[in-house]
């Protein structure tokens, strides 16, 4: 009997930590851009116009050895309305850019938020562990919540 709770609660934490490491890296390739600032280029887009899976706008560099960029592509899932201007930085060798700032900063990270709270399920129900369980749930939820706060501001 014991052996078979030693295989469930090694199952369990394997699954709760491969959930909390496939949060991270789905998140890091927005988040990267967000944070590091070394010698990336950002700067302001004016929202031009949007479709159904994303915004276009001009871009002006506010980092010195960048030019202006006639069309730039964001998620619409974080661009404002026509006429906007958001800070955002540009993914390297693309027209892509993504929004920087705390809202910029909070939306990268949404993948982790949802892979807290998944891991927060594994962890109560697994591992029997609810007060870890309700943490993980909780900085889940407030992740979540942050960001869609300031996203909606």
């Amino acid at each position: 009997m014991n052996a078979l709770l030693l295989v469930r609660r090694t199952a369990m934490g394997g699954l709760a930590a491969l959930l909390l490491v496939a949060g991270v890296w789905a998140s890091w390739g927005t988040a990267q851009h967000v944070m590091l600032t070394g010698e990336r280029e950002r700067g302001t887009m004016r929202v031009t116009g949007c479709s159904s899976d994303d915004c276009v706008g001009t871009y002006v560099p506010s980092t010195a050895g960048f030019q202006p960029r006639a069309e730039v592509v964001i998620d619409r899932s974080i661009a404002e309305s026509e006429g906007a201007s958001i800070p955002v930085a540009v993914k390297p060798g693309t027209d892509e850019v993504v929004r920087t700032g705390t809202a910029g900063l909070l939306h990268a990270w949404l993948p982790l938020g949802g892979a807290l709270l998944l891991a927060s399920v594994v962890v109560a129900g697994g591992l029997r562990l609810q007060r870890v369980a309700w943490a993980l749930a909780l900085a889940g939820g407030a992740l979540l919540t942050a960001s869609f706060a300031t996203l909606a501001l």
